[in-house]
């Protein structure tokens, strides 16, 4: 791999973690499309800490709040009466208990099915498959015209199918955003909240995938250490603008407007495994 290719797979990772269209699914085709059958773990991994950069850099007001929060537990616990009725009154530590609770359904999904997941990454018609069905839930939101709960009014169970929703984007062309994001408006969460706990959620779950990949046994690579900090440099930046606009468009309930992309890509990916 050359410089070149790591900053376009840079460039392809930064927007599509973000941007609802499947980070994975798009980072098998770019790999087959420059030849690389087998994937460069590490590389990948580098990709991975940029764009979660590049969620840091958006949240870290709202990271430090939550940070602060459960540093201050017990006196808040104190000063409110118990850590239920903390839960009740203040936001921030009922976002960081739904950020728990929505991180262990995607940990056991993850663990149970890592091995599985990693046998269809080399799929283009799984991958195809897959970019439809969340085009397919990108279309259904179209549809979602109520204001929507804010945090004081989201639950513990709302927390968890996202958490599941999540886990299960570990298939390649499940896009993790646009399917949390989704399924959080289906449940009927305010538009901007959706989009906050779904980066927010994103955080736990990139580590704990960094984490894994950090052991794997084929973490070693040829590609020069210049090759991987520019792609990943370029996946931060390219991470944080995406983000960004995401951020906008749900926030004006357009998410649906990413659908018509996710099944023409999809639909030629079919269309090339087929034919392959």
């Amino acid at each position: 791999m050359n410089t070149i290719e790591a900053i376009i797979l840079g460039t392809v990772q930064g927007l599509t973690e973000f941007l609802p269209v499947s980070s994975s699914g798009h980072l098998v085709l770019f790999q087959n499309l420059f030849g690389l059958k087998e994937p460069e773990l590490l590389f990948d991994i580098c990709l991975h800490v940029g764009t979660l950069l590049a969620v840091i850099i958006v949240f870290y007001r709202e990271i430090l709040k939550i940070l602060t929060a459960l540093i201050q537990l017990p006196r808040r616990m104190r000063s409110a009466g118990g850590l239920l009725r903390l839960f009740q009154v203040d936001p921030d530590i009922r976002m960081a208990l739904l950020i728990v609770i929505g991180s262990v359904p995607t940990a056991i999904i993850g663990l149970l099915f890592k091995k599985i997941t990693d046998q269809l990454f080399g799929s283009t018609a799984i991958v195809g498959c897959m970019l439809i069905v969340t085009g397919t839930l990108l279309w259904l939101t179209r549809r979602i015209r109520t204001q929507g709960r804010p945090v004081a009014r989201t639950t513990l169970k709302d927390a968890c199918l996202i958490g599941i929703v999540q886990g299960l984007a570990i298939l390649p062309g499940i896009s993790r955003s646009g399917s949390t994001i989704a399924t959080a408006l289906f449940l009927g969460v305010e538009r901007k909240l959706a989009g906050r706990y779904s980066f927010l959620l994103s955080i736990p779950a990139i580590v704990g995938a960094l984490v894994l990949g950090l052991d794997a046994p084929e973490l070693a690579t040829r590609i020069p250490l210049a090759t991987i900090i520019a792609g990943s440099l370029v996946s931060a930046a390219v991470g944080w603008l995406a983000l960004v606009i995401l951020l906008r468009v749900v926030d004006r309930g357009q998410l649906h407007r990413f659908a018509p992309y996710c099944w023409l890509v999809g639909l030629v990916t079919l269309a090339i495994a087929l034919t392959g």
